[in-house]
Order: C-alpha cells, then structure tokens, then sequence
C-alpha cells in the first residue's frame, strides 16, 4: 500500500544532463512531466564532466572535420562493439542538440573565429566544445536547472529531491506495461507515481569501486531498477578507468578530483617517478591514445615502478590557470600546484559503457519503460568510450527520448485499472565497504578469473535478504546486483577488448566482434548469454 498516490504523463529518474533535456522537452510538449532524484537536483555526476562536448559544429569545426570522420574516431575507440547505426544517429544531431542546450541559456568558451574548440584522447581533430575552461558538465546543468525553473513560457518542472526510486510499478503481475514508480520520500513514506512512461536517466555505477571520479549518488540505482522490471542489461563488463585522476594517497576512497584529459590535449605529458615519458612508443597517438590504452599502460608502469602513481606534466603549457581552473583549484588543496609542480595522477574508474539496452529512441523492452544518458546501453560506446561523447549523448538521446515518449502517448491505449503491487521488497544486500573492496580487488584494470571468481565468492558470503526501506538499502541492493551482472559479464568474457583487459586472455577474440554478452535475471540472479548485439531486449 502506498502512503501518497501522484499522477503524471512521464517521470523522469535523474536530474542530469540526459533526464533535464528529456523533461524540459517532454514539458514544453504539453506532458505532466515530474523528476526524481534522490538527492539534490545538482548532486549527480554532470556538473563533475570537465571536458566538453564532442559535436561537429555546423556553425565552425576544424577544416576538414566531418560527422563521419567523428563516427569513425568513435567506432575506434569502441573496439568492435560500437553500433554504426546508432553512432550515425547519435552524432548526426549533435550540433542541433548543442544549438538547442544554448538556446537554453548554456554560454561555451570561445576563440576568434567562433566556439573555442579542444582535442581530447582519440579524437583525431579538434571538435570538443567547453565552458569555463574545465566546468563544461557546470555550465550544462546550470542552464538546464534554469530553465526548469520556468519563466514566461513555462511553468516551473516539477522535481521531487529527495525521493527515492525504488521499483518499476507494472500492470498485470508485473507482464504489463508500466503503470509508474514507487518512491521513497524523505520522511519514510513510500508512494506511487502513477503513469504511462518512466525514464530511467540515473547514470551509472562508479561507486561500485573503491577509487571513482563519480559522486556519491553513482551507483547504478537505475540498472538494477530495469533488470527487476524484465528490461536487459549488455556490455556491463566495460567499465572506462580514467587514467589522470588527483592522486590524494593510498587511503583515499570514494570520489576523487578528475584531471581532465584536455591537459593532455594542450600538451601535457605522463612521466614517471624517474621522469622517464610514459606514452612514449606505446601509441601512435602517444599521451592521446584512447582511455583504455593510457589507463593500460599507466597501471603497468606504476606496477613496474613500485609508485603509487605517475605524473602529468603540464608546467610548461600556456594560460594553464585560465584554461583548467578546476584542475588547478584540486590541485593547490593538496600542495600542488600545476604551474610548478607535475601533477601526481593515477587510474580511478570513471565510465561505465554498458546500461539498459535501448534503441536510438529510449525504448527498453519493457513497454513504457525508457532510458537515456549514462544508465542506458545505444551502442554508441561499446567496449570503450571514446572521450566527450557522454554529454553529448545525454543531450541527443534525452531529447530522442521525450519525442518518442511524446508520440507513443499520442496514440489511444487503456490503462489498468487498481493498484500494482510493489513498494516494499526484501532483496539480496551486501555491505557496501565488502563490494567495493571485493570489487576493487578482483575487477579494476587487469582482471583474470581467478580474481573475479574470488571477488564474487566474497560478495555471495556477504549476502542477506533485507528490507530496502529507505536510500541506503536502495543503494546497496542496487551495488550488490550490480556487482554479481558485472562480475558475470567479464568472467564470460574471456578476451581483452576495449576497457576490458583479462591478463589470463591478453588478445582480442574475434568470437566476440560485434558481440555483446546480455544480461537478465533469472529467479532473481544475473544470468548471462553472448547474443548478436541488440537494439532492444527484455528478459
């Protein structure tokens, strides 16, 4: 039974760049459209995205750059498990997503001849647009936080902080479609938003490790919430590691100050404890290899080295203090500062590729059940993310999304009648210290099977069924599901690709090229099968 009962068109899970442009688009549709988000509407990981937005301007781009050479910079990157269709759709309507966002009020960086623009590991021109320097994800929910707060136009979006999701509501025994959501509220209550739509835009999973670049509210909440409504989850076991995150000491956990790799692109070098050049013949493109291969490398050189880290050398490039005065502000908290100093670096994890499968339009294989930004799986990613792509697929795919909720309200349907069950749920529960540290161990950079098998054995001794009553229980179930999928996910995949390195495999299988390992739920446990890479899916 349900404390409070709400009714809207959409709900929207998230207040990042993704659900923000799907609410405000589904809003100025004519939609009720609430968000929810379980803390407070800034608190999730878009503010923290220092590098920009990759996009092709139609309005200025480097001569000779074209959507098309992007797509293939993408592809690249994406090591064999990149959806073309889908990089082609994603891409294509970057610059009018970015005009849209600006016509929200977002204000970039600019040069002479136009909007400034940077280059950034993988991308082979400069096509990466930014603010603030180093504050582009700032900038981004600013404006989208502005413009929820209504003006002439628009009444206010309504958001819930605070709230909680905690399970899909489903007709029909849950073989329905979605009939809405159940929430937490701040004082304990438990209610039901009803509604034809709900879009998962919750991100992603970092604080499944020890060491991350996410906030506090990165734990892959939405993922678990679609895998017990029946949606399927791929490419799980791609989990990004950013390769120049803050070194703070060997004790330091949770979120750590990212070191955006647009130092790198202005010139900035990796050195070593000896000051020996760490990209150096590894890569073609050397210090703007691609994320997996820095992060690859980087990792082996501390191993070989005995340090806890290595340094970015960036004290001989121009206007440092102007162009990334986030980095430099994280800097001087700890003693260092850029201008001087190298900067001690290390790996954290950072990105997590695989979500909810989707199509180019937000659909899950659960009617009415939609997901879009880093929560969602298109296929633009793959097996690595190629850098800035993220915010610029939260621009395009929240906006795919409301239109395709928008249309698909349009048309007549019946809506069932009562109460869905749900609202309260005894799940699986693992200590969240004993995850992230089974985690850390067995499934950072460098897995083999022995240590995967060994961090999920540890994880299943840790397990009870509890009550998930309130935000924690809701977080730590969703951690502990999200560990089991993941461990499962790279355990089956017995090669090295992309983001993915398997010392006990270190080459790429051309069994998995285009290959992605699906994931569903079984009597409540991940299960895995490797199936053709699909547009859409439910269990």
């Amino acid at each position: 039974m349900s404390d409070w009962e709400a009714r809207a068109d959409l709900v929207v899970v998230g207040s990042g760049v993704a659900g923000l442009t799907a609410a405000l688009q589904a809003r100025d549709a004519g939609l009720r459209t609430v968000v929810v988000t379980k803390d407070a509407p800034d608190a999730g990981s878009t503010r923290w995205a220092q590098g920009g937005i990759a996009v092709v301007l139609d309005e200025g781009h480097e001569p000779g750059d074209t959507v098309h050479r992007h797509a293939h910079d993408t592809l690249t990157a994406a090591a064999g498990l990149g959806d073309p269709r889908a990089v082609a759709a994603i891409l294509d309507e970057g610059p009018a997503a970015v005009a849209a966002l600006r016509g929200r009020g977002a204000v970039f960086d600019r040069a002479a001849t136009g909007l400034a623009l940077a280059r950034e590991g993988g991308h082979s021109a400069f096509r990466v647009v930014h603010a603030g320097g180093d504050a582009t994800g700032a900038e981004v929910e600013r404006a989208l936080l502005a413009s929820a707060a209504g003006g002439p136009k628009h009444e206010p979006l309504p958001m819930l902080g605070g709230h909680t999701a905690v399970q899909i509501a489903r007709a029909g025994g849950d073989r329905g479609p979605v009939v809405g959501l159940w929430v937490g509220d701040p004082e304990g209550g438990r209610g039901l938003l009803r509604a034809p739509a709900v879009l998962l835009a919750c991100g992603g999973y970092g604080q499944l490790f020890a060491s991350t670049t996410n906030p506090d509210t990165a734990t892959g909440d939405g993922l678990a919430l679609a895998l017990r409504a029946g949606a399927l989850l791929a490419d799980l076991e791609f989990v990004q590691f950013h390769p120049t995150v803050l070194y703070t000491g060997a004790a330091a956990r949770g979120r750590r100050p990212l070191v955006t790799e647009a130092v790198r692109g202005h010139g900035g070098v990796l050195v070593d404890v000896a000051g020996r050049r760490v990209m150096a013949g590894e890569h073609p493109l050397e210090d703007l290899a691609p994320r997996d291969v820095v992060a690859a490398v980087v990792t082996r050189r501390m191993a070989a080295t005995g340090a806890p880290c290595v340094y970015l050398d960036a004290t001989g490039l121009p206007d440092f203090a102007a162009r990334f005065p986030t980095v430099r502000a994280a800097c001087l908290a700890i003693g260092v500062d850029p201008l001087s100093d190298p900067i001690p670096v290390s790996p954290a994890a950072h990105y997590s590729c695989g979500g909810v499968v989707t199509d180019t339009e937000g659909r899950t294989g659960v009617p009415g059940l939609y997901a879009a930004g880093e929560v969602a799986r298109t296929g633009l990613h793959g097996a690595n993310r190629l850098a800035s792509n993220s915010l610029l697929e939260g621009l395009v795919m929240g906006r795919r999304a409301a239109r395709t909720v928008v249309a698909e309200l349009a048309a007549p349907r019946s809506v069932p009648a009562g109460a869905p069950a749900g609202g309260t749920e005894w799940l699986p529960v693992a200590d969240r210290d004993l995850v992230q540290r089974a985690m850390t161990r067995g499934a950072s950079i460098g897995r083999d099977g022995a240590g995967l098998a060994a961090a999920s054995d540890a994880i299943e001794a840790g397990i009870a069924r509890r009550p998930v009553l309130d935000r924690a229980g809701v977080e730590d179930a969703a951690l502990t599901l999200l560990a089991q999928a993941v461990l499962a996910a790279a355990g089956t995949r017995t090669e090295t690709r992309g983001c993915h390195v398997r010392t006990d495999f270190p080459h790429i299988d051309d069994r998995y090229q285009r290959a992605s390992l699906l994931v569903g739920l079984t009597d409540g446990q991940p299960h895995v099968r490797p199936v053709e890479a699909a547009r859409r899916g439910a269990a």
